[in-house]
């Protein structure tokens, strides 16, 4: 085939070097070379010839992105989440919409878990403090943290990520809580789980973790009122999508000692803005939306958005399709 008949992948980012060389097998690639995203203004060039779209979970795909994309058969988000993609006018298009589930599932637990742990422990402090010169001498009241082993773990939102926060829970002999639509009865014997409501959950828990997927209900799912609800002493780790928090709920609840502390690894806003208060406050342990930033993980990211790319060039339906309809 003559390589301009060749379809074109446009990819708004440079992703691990394995899934840009598998593109180049069946398509010409289109990669943005700058570390910023594109423009909108550049997205709606770019992507007016590009037959596939591999975007970012930053990307904000909507209704003028996918009009200009007059070839597009396919967009393939490089995240689990898709809330950055207005799937409804891809339909409408007949473009396939795809995501990356499963793959990024134990690094964000991972990466949970260490927020956990170092909000616990003061990590950040105690690392400036040493840095900065300050240890002098050691003395028992020294940047005190809490227990982690035996405490109370909520888990808000029982998918594959708050399962593997829970698996790594048993291994600090915690009890742990959780809330989600469904009761998972197979989890809740094989973790020792306990099913309840919220308001249950943030009234008992020392730590609450967030694992839900950004939508119209969960926008603000924990608010000021939630907050009142925690004890003085808790952490709230949220990995999930920023917007799930009342972001100034929560920075007013860290300021004024109604919760403990916080580790986030996403904002309502991204990238943060430097100023934001939030930032500002001592007892919060934060993060550049890092939770499936592995070598491993993003490397097998790039490879599955690649594989529903190719597989909707080859007429098939795409192993990880959003909207099924299209492929009914």
């Amino acid at each position: 085939m003559n390589p301009t008949q060749r379809p074109k992948v446009l990819v708004t980012r440079e992703i691990p070097q394995p899934a840009l060389d598998r593109i180049k097998e069946f398509a010409r690639l289109d990669l943005w070379p700058a570390f910023p995203p594109p423009e909108k203004s550049e997205l709606l060039r770019m992507v007016g010839d590009a037959d596939a779209l591999l975007s970012m979970l930053t990307d904000p795909i909507d209704e003028d992105v996918i009009a200009a994309g007059k070839n597009l058969r396919v967009i393939a988000n490089y995240a689990v989440g898709f809330d950055n993609i207005d799937v409804a006018a891809a339909t409408r298009h007949g473009i396939a919409v795809t995501n990356t589930p499963d793959v990024l599932t134990e690094a964000t637990a991972d990466l949970a878990f260490t927020l956990l742990m170092a909000a616990a422990r003061n990590l950040i402090a105690a690392d400036r403090f040493t840095r900065d010169g300050f240890w002098i001498a050691w003395h028992p009241q020294l940047l005190l943290g809490q227990d982690v082993f035996g405490a109370t773990l909520g888990i808000v939102g029982l998918g594959r990520i708050g399962e593997a926060v829970a698996r790594r829970a048993r291994g600090f002999n915690m009890r742990v809580l959780y809330t989600a639509r469904r009761r998972n009865l197979q989890a809740e014997a094989e973790l020792g789980l306990q099913f309840c409501s919220l308001e249950e959950l943030l009234r008992q828990s020392d730590y609450v973790s967030l694992h839900m997927p950004l939508t119209a209900e969960t926008r603000h799912l924990i608010g000021a009122e939630e907050l009142a609800m925690m004890k003085p002493t808790a952490i709230l780790i949220n990995t999930a999508r920023g917007g799930v928090v009342d972001q100034a709920a929560l920075t007013e609840a860290l300021q004024q000692g109604t919760i403990g502390g916080a580790g986030l690894d996403v904002f309502a806003v991204e990238p943060v803005n430097p100023e934001e208060p939030l930032l500002e406050l001592p007892n919060v342990v934060v993060a550049p939306h890092i939770g499936s930033a592995t070598v491993e993980t993003r490397t097998r990211m790039g490879l599955m958005a690649v594989e529903n790319i190719q597989a909707v060039f080859e007429g098939r339906r795409p192993p990880n399709l959003v909207n099924g309809e299209l492929f009914a």
